[in-house]
């Protein structure tokens, strides 16, 4: 039989040991979102029907006068104000999971790394919440008018409103997905990726396939598509201007800090043997002027007392 060494075993249970406690770290990180969601939840149930009152203003402006929307669905006036409340929940507390997360990966990362991705998980959350605000009033107006005109005189315009409920998430989600493109722009040309003037070469092709993914994320209505694709391409355009400004300032300090370990780079030895004879020459000079000087200053003793 063959005998196991102990050390190998103390090291094996060292390496299990971080695993372990990062993922003791994550569950309990997941714990935390799963509590604020929950907390975030059951109060909003309080007010689950106002909130959806409030939410579904951009239909019901366009709806025949006297007219409501619809609960088909048996549970609906009760689940669907109840689903509203737990996605409502998890889009409040967004910033919230984007904050563990940050918290979990940044002891992994280097300061340089930190100072570039802070700035991007911030804006992330910002742009997320600008693109669900611009189809909430920008939008959804236009897609509901579009639709309650387009409705002939034999139809009574009256949506479910389970049905409204995943139009308007469905929506949310294409949007805010779309207003993150220029973070997804400045980390592939900081990557490496690619590069602004590349992207600038394929702008036709980004632009084509802008509306292909608004074609794809949004309803079949021409209106949503072209809402998506549009602030899709002209959201390309400000990540391609923002990713060539950061890797030009990239550039610039890279090339500092280069000239920084350039001069305080230590000496070859060729460099170090010429500069040794450089101060042994210096040395053998001034000792043979001050043999010069002492040479001098003797003869002229030597001839004051010659004249005594």
């Amino acid at each position: 039989m063959s005998k196991t060494d102990p050390n190998d075993n103390d090291q094996g249970v060292e390496q299990e040991t971080p695993f372990l406690s990062h993922l003791v770290e994550l569950r309990d990180r997941l714990l935390r979102i799963v509590g604020l969601v929950l907390i975030l939840t059951v109060a909003l149930m309080a007010v689950a029907n106002d909130l959806y009152y409030y939410f579904s203003l951009p239909l019901q402006g366009y709806l025949v006068e006297g007219n409501k929307m619809l609960a088909i669905g048996v549970i609906s006036p009760v689940f669907t104000p109840f689903k509203l409340a737990l996605i409502a929940a998890f889009f409040l507390s967004v910033p919230y999971v984007l904050y563990q997360i940050w918290s979990f990966i940044a002891p992994g990362l280097y300061k340089h790394e930190k100072k570039l991705a802070l700035p991007l998980l911030l804006s992330s959350i910002v742009l997320f919440y600008l693109g669900m605000a611009f189809a909430y009033y920008a939008v959804f107006p236009l897609v509901f008018e579009f639709t309650s005109n387009f409705a002939s005189e034999g139809i009574d315009y009256r949506p479910d409103i389970a049905s409204y409920l995943d139009f308007a998430i469905k929506l949310f989600f294409a949007f805010g997905v779309a207003f993150e493109v220029p973070i997804a722009t400045i980390m592939l040309i900081l990557a490496g990726v690619t590069t602004p003037e590349a992207l600038a070469q394929k702008r036709p092709y980004i632009i084509v396939g802008a509306f292909v993914v608004g074609m794809l994320l949004t309803p079949p209505d021409i209106i949503s598509q072209t809402l998506l694709a549009v602030p899709m391409w002209l959201l390309f355009e400000v990540g391609v201007i923002f990713g060539r400004i950061m890797k030009r300032k990239r550039e610039e300090e890279t090339a500092a800090a280069d000239e920084a370990d350039q001069e305080e780079a230590p000496l070859s030895s060729e460099e170090m043997e010429a500069e040794m004879e450089a101060e042994l020459d210096r040395a053998i000079a001034e000792e043979e002027g001050l043999n010069k000087d002492n040479n001098s200053d003797n003869s002229d003793n030597s001839d004051d007392t010659r004249k005594e």
